[in-house]
């Protein structure tokens, strides 16, 4: 019997691509395995940024109601099994090995993705586990997405930008169409995005799907240190502010509100448990603060990896000044719009230390560096991993400093690994990577 471990490495040699978008190939092994559509609440998510935050506070709210809730993201920092959660806990290894021997059994010939394997085994976990409601976050685009094989309830998009433009398309619009594919035919369609998009807005309209745009059908107002969320059914005053930090996420959180009201009537949520969800929600790599307290820099984690992820980073780092300098640690893959990604960001930085990311779609420190340096006025260092170019930043940062973290999951994970090889990781900062 394969090791999971193993079956990973299996999966990632099954289909000669790495990306392959498309249903018919998991139909046709949903088919093979009798699965059926879920008779409980389903909210997809997808965008190309702000997804996972959505999701996240969908999956803390309805976890602080008491609910079982079923929760499918994507990429992993560090652990596989971050991707599929079950009622606040990770997958058990051997749940996912039985469910990838089930995939494997009835695929046949068809040759499925690394990503489709993953996609099929979060399914049926959840089906096992009869949960009161499932939360998936689209892995790429929407349409033609592994996850659009599920019909949601609420179908949500966070935000339009140019990203996975080989795939996707090359404009605004033509995205929002992919994206727009998750909607259904009379169900709820959220946009969380404040630039109009007549995309979305056309296809929920040829579906008869509600709309529900910001500031428009829902919205949010600041209000001291709290805010207060209007949407179609609900009015909550004296919010406390999310968790998670930035004025992004009140966007955020407001989104993840206009999605949780369509599904009240089916699943009572008390404004007690969305108080209590915006305070405890947590995400790791979403400028994420850390504070070692022994004389050391701060350290900020955030797994921005496209211009407009890394706009937002800019704004964060500009709304909390610091004492000292800001050096940069970061990784970009070789198909990301690394000289976008940095432009936005150079007033920010002082030093930069650019690091190794591997994988097939890895980028040397090197070549990044030489795409840095065109783009930046500091001083640009090439390291050869994500350690490497920690080291080198600790050392060269005073304890006024702060060192950033940024550019891809793939350079976020590794740079967790080495912090808490220094023990400077609390262990309330990574409850979700513990063992089930």
């Amino acid at each position: 019997m394969r090791s999971l471990e193993q079956w990973l490495a299996y999966q990632a040699q099954v289909h000669p691509q790495a990306i392959d978008l498309g249903l018919e190939r998991l139909r046709l092994v949903l088919e093979q395995l009798a699965w059926r559509q879920p008779t409980v609440p389903v909210i997809t998510v997808a965008g190309t940024n702000g997804k996972g935050s959505v999701s996240a506070y969908c999956e803390a709210i309805l976890g602080a109601a008491g609910f079982k809730v079923g929760t499918f993201t994507s990429p992993h920092l560090r652990d596989y099994r971050e991707r599929i959660r079950v009622h606040d806990r990770l997958a058990h290894t051997e749940e996912l090995v039985a469910a990838f021997e089930k995939i494997e059994a009835a695929r046949g010939s068809v040759a499925l993705t690394f990503f489709e394997f993953n996609a099929l085994a979060a399914l049926l976990i959840f089906e096992a586990a009869k949960l009161d409601v499932w939360v998936l976050e689209i892995g790429m685009g929407g349409r033609l997405d592994a996850v659009n094989v599920v019909d949601p309830d609420v179908a949500v998009v966070t935000s339009i930008g140019l990203d996975h433009q080989e795939y996707l398309g090359d404009t605004l619009e033509a995205i929002a169409r992919e994206k727009a594919g998750i909607f259904r035919p009379g169900k709820t369609a959220v946009i969380g995005g404040r630039e109009p998009s007549l995309g979305l807005e056309s296809v929920a309209r040829s579906l008869n799907s509600p709309l529900k745009r910001l500031a428009i059908e829902y919205n949010y107002v600041l209000d001291g240190d709290g805010w207060r969320y209007r949407g179609t059914h609900w009015d909550l005053p004296h919010l406390p502010a999310p968790a998670l930090r930035g004025d992004i996420q009140f966007t955020n959180a407001a989104t993840a509100l206009a999605a949780l009201e369509e599904i009240s009537p089916r699943l009572t949520i008390p404004a007690a448990a969305i108080a209590r969800g915006l305070s405890a929600v947590r995400l790791v790599g979403r400028f994420q603060t850390i504070n070692p307290g022994d004389g050391s820099p701060t350290w900020i984690l955030d797994v921005a990896h496209n211009p407009d992820s890394a706009r937002v980073l800019a704004r964060n780092l500009n709304a909390n000044p610091f004492p000292g300098k800001t050096l940069a640690v970061c990784g970009i893959l070789a198909d990301k719009d690394a000289a976008g990604i940095v432009s936005m960001l150079d007033h920010c930085i002082d030093s930069w230390w650019c690091a190794s990311v591997d994988g097939t779609r890895g980028r040397s420190g090197q070549a990044l560096a030489d795409v840095v340096q065109d783009e930046v006025r500091g001083p640009v260092i090439a390291a050869d991993s994500v350690a490497g170019a920690c080291t080198a930043a600790l050392k060269a940062a005073g304890r006024e400093d702060r060192i950033v973290v940024f550019g891809s999951f793939h350079t976020v994970g590794p740079a967790i690994d080495w912090l808490e090889s220094r023990g400077w990781l609390p262990p309330a900062a990574r409850p979700e990577y513990t063992s089930p």
